[in-house]
């Protein structure tokens, strides 16, 4: 968020459906399949989002959008891969919001995460690493004093424990490198297929789909899936999307769930794939009502990363204690 613009700001709140300007290298991801940069997409999202206004017209979207019990396997790709390009025009700057400056850091962020929030993560890991900047450092580390660093993410006596057992294993199976490979990587304390994704996917480069709690509600809302479980998601959206796609995919997806499509209370009328979803109408449908339960730069405040990329276009996370 050095970049961060007061006008864009205010044209996310104004206009949430509408994409923040493309950052220089977003287009390219958002073009992968030969029919995501057709000319008219944009115009179309935006002229869908119009449908929405008006208590008349969301009637008419609503019905516009209910999938017939029968959809075929085939139009449920079709659609699904359709709600995957209108994010990536929406969310062209998606990325991982866990603050990270290489894979151990991304490693014991993600592992952090869990069942708190990122900012929280993100204003913890600072001090966290600065005591430890290695796996070496950190499996020397003594327990109650690693607690009091990690105490603000909750949980942090069972999260010390798996920190310290993923350092002692890093350094003494694995030289002091996080693995690259998902069969490596999960058999460290504490890190799951989730955890095991993001690494990859972000520090690697290799393609993984990040089934966390967002994403497995959206994917369920969209009708791709009535799968609980994290795994049998991964593997049916895996078999929906190609294999380029699926780590942009899990962070669009994922935006996409902490910013309008909310648990209790989705932004329908606010959201710009309304035309696509099935879940319609579970939320706030009125558009003036719905922008103001939008998030993050969608409802111009801070992001949760202390340091964003730079063509992030909201406003960074404060640090932990500031006003």
């Amino acid at each position: 968020m050095t970049s961060s613009k007061s006008g864009t700001r205010a044209k996310a709140t104004k206009e949430p459906a509408k994409a923040p300007a493309k950052a220089p290298g977003a287009a390219e991801a958002a073009a992968k399949e030969p029919a995501e940069a057709a000319g008219g997409a944009k115009a179309g999202r935006t002229a869908k989002v119009a449908k929405s206004t008006g208590s008349a017209k969301a009637a008419k979207v609503s019905e516009a959008v209910k999938v017939p019990k029968g959809e075929s396997h085939l139009a449920l790709v079709r659609r699904a891969r359709r709600i995957n390009r209108e994010l990536a025009e929406v969310y062209p700057y998606a990325h991982p919001e866990l603050d990270f400056r290489n894979p151990f850091e991304l490693l014991v962020a993600t592992v952090l995460s869990a069942q708190t929030t990122d900012l929280r993560v993100n204003q913890t890991t600072p001090a966290l690493f600065a005591a430890y900047p290695t796996p070496e450092d950190m499996a020397a580390a003594v327990p109650e004093e690693m607690e009091e660093l990690i105490r603000p993410t909750g949980f942090f006596r069972a999260k010390t424990k798996s920190l310290l057992g993923l350092s002692a294993a890093l350094r003494d199976d694995f030289g002091g490198e996080v693995p690259d490979r998902l069969e490596d990587l999960v058999k460290l304390p504490g890190v799951g297929r989730k955890t095991a994704n993001v690494v990859l996917g972000n520090a690697y480069g290799v393609p993984g789909i990040t089934v966390d709690t967002h994403f497995g509600r959206l994917v369920r809302r969209w009708k791709w899936t009535d799968e609980e479980d994290p795994v049998k998601v991964e593997a049916v959206v895996a078999d929906i999307f190609p294999k380029s796609e699926w780590t942009m995919l899990s962070h669009r997806v994922i935006f996409h769930g902490r910013r309008i499509c909310h648990s209790r209370k989705p932004a329908c009328g606010a959201c710009p794939i309304a035309p696509l979803c099935p879940s319609y109408g579970e939320g706030e449908t009125d558009p003036e009502k719905a922008r103001k339960l939008l998030k993050y730069e969608m409802g111009g405040y801070p992001g949760q990363r202390l340091s964003p990329p730079p063509d992030f276009p909201g406003k960074p996370a404060p640090a932990l204690g500031a006003a």
